[in-house]
């Protein structure tokens, strides 16, 4: 990930609402979730919460299928996945085991 998508996928994420329907998202994993549905757990309403989504996708955070007349959201793991990569790749001086940090696994996310 280079330092503008990163930018981007900072921003979308720098909002209680786009956060919280992320972190939503993260949860249900592959199952994604509805519009609809998230905009109820999160206790918006339903245009404002596709106002996130729109947010959230085009920093390529999320994607979108549709199935029958609901749009199922789902987070994007790669960009996700890259998005902490590019935050703790230069942890330590480039050691990040030092920090703690191991790298995401490839069945999270």
């Amino acid at each position: 990930m280079d330092t503008n998508n990163a930018i981007a996928a900072l921003g979308a994420l720098a909002q209680e609402h786009r956060l919280s329907a992320f972190r939503l998202l993260a949860q249900m994993g592959e199952t994604g979730m509805a519009a609809g549905e998230l905009a109820r757990k999160v206790g918006i309403p339903h245009n404002t919460m596709s106002s996130h989504l729109a947010t959230l996708s085009n920093a390529g955070l999320i994607s979108a299928t549709r199935d029958g007349r609901s749009m199922i959201y789902r987070i994007v793991p790669e960009v996700m996945r890259g998005l902490l990569g590019f935050l703790t790749d230069d942890c330590c001086h480039g050691r990040p085991e030092l920090c703690g940090l191991t790298a995401p696994s490839k069945d999270c996310c």
